[in-house]
């Protein structure tokens, strides 16, 4: 990725330059995106939107735990070292992360990574893994879990909770990912109620980031994330698509039927949830109809579409 950012000409980066320069946002969460240490891909990057008229002065690469090795056989062929024996699943450490833009300075000091985190350790955890070895290492994050406290104009901090969780499918009838994707949303709901050891986060924050679920279609246990949705400390603005259901729009499936998808709207994954002090003045899902010369770079730039939301601050 940092090598064809560096050359340039890549239709789809092009395309995700054009999607986030129109976007426009004041603080931008990206999934999906390869981590380095240096920071050299996230740092191009933005270099692109500069030029496009996006500057983006704050950055932040988010480690994820894909690529970084166990030391366990998790899918039983009875090799190591492959992409699914590793924390999450990865090709190479970094795969995937996750990544802030901000024009708005980012307290790094304060920064919070939960990723460490054992999936064991969470209470009520769902975890299928009974060798003690394994439990002792194994860890509950994906794509992350972090609190990035980014400084308001006023010197106070909006905190962002970002995670990016594993999908709940490729897996087997255990359902290890779908009982791992679960955790990954029930790991808020236990960070907020001070169930965990890291005290609950001061307001005014927001959950942000992709749930790889949406929580009435598809498959997954769609429990934790439905209690976040409802959760009395926290506002879901439900933010609509073009066809004005709340889940349109924000993913789909190049494989799927056209007719099919159109109809059903998509699948609901991404959320920026704020928490209740904030006032939400809109909120959507950036996808225009097909008639709409934006549709063609939206599609090109990805199968998500961008998720948006405006508040005001108490």
């Amino acid at each position: 990725m940092l090598q064809s950012l560096q050359k340039g000409g890549n239709p789809q980066q092009q395309a995700v330059v054009a999607t986030i320069a129109d976007l426009n946002a004041d603080v931008l969460l990206l999934t999906g995106i390869d981590y380095d240490a240096g920071g050299q891909t996230l740092a191009a990057l933005a270099g692109a939107l500069a030029g496009a008229g996006a500057p983006y002065p704050y950055r932040l690469p988010l480690r994820p735990n894909s690529g970084l090795a166990t030391g366990f056989d998790l899918n039983g062929n009875g090799r190591l070292g492959e992409p699914r024996d590793a924390m999450a699943y990865g090709r190479y450490a970094g795969e995937g992360g996750m990544a802030v833009l901000s024009r708005l300075p980012i307290d790094t000091a304060q920064i919070r990574d939960f990723t460490a985190f054992l999936w064991a350790d969470l209470p009520q955890s769902q975890s299928p893994d009974t060798d003690p070895a394994l439990r002792g290492v194994q860890r509950l994050s994906s794509g992350g879990h972090y609190e990035v406290p980014v400084t308001l104009p006023d010197g106070k901090s909006l905190r962002l909770l970002a995670f990016y969780a594993s999908p709940p499918a490729f897996d087997g009838v255990e359902d290890r990912n779908g009982k791992r994707n679960h955790d990954e949303a029930a790991f808020w709901l236990d960070l907020i109620a001070g169930n965990l050891p890291f005290a609950p986060p001061a307001a005014p924050f927001a959950i942000i980031g992709q749930a790889s679920l949406d929580p009435a279609d598809g498959d997954g246990r769609a429990a934790a994330l439905r209690t976040l949705l409802a959760h009395p400390l926290l506002t879901d603005p439900a933010p609509r698509g073009t066809s004005g259901r709340v889940d349109a729009g924000q993913f789909g499936d190049a494989a799927l039927d056209t007719t099919l998808y159109q109809g059903l709207g998509g699948l609901r994954v991404q959320y920026i949830l704020p928490s209740r002090d904030m006032a939400v003045q809109g909120a959507g899902v950036v996808w225009p109809p097909d008639s709409d010369p934006k549709a063609q770079v939206l599609a090109t730039a990805s199968r998500h579409r961008p998720v948006w939301v405006d508040i005001s601050l108490p």
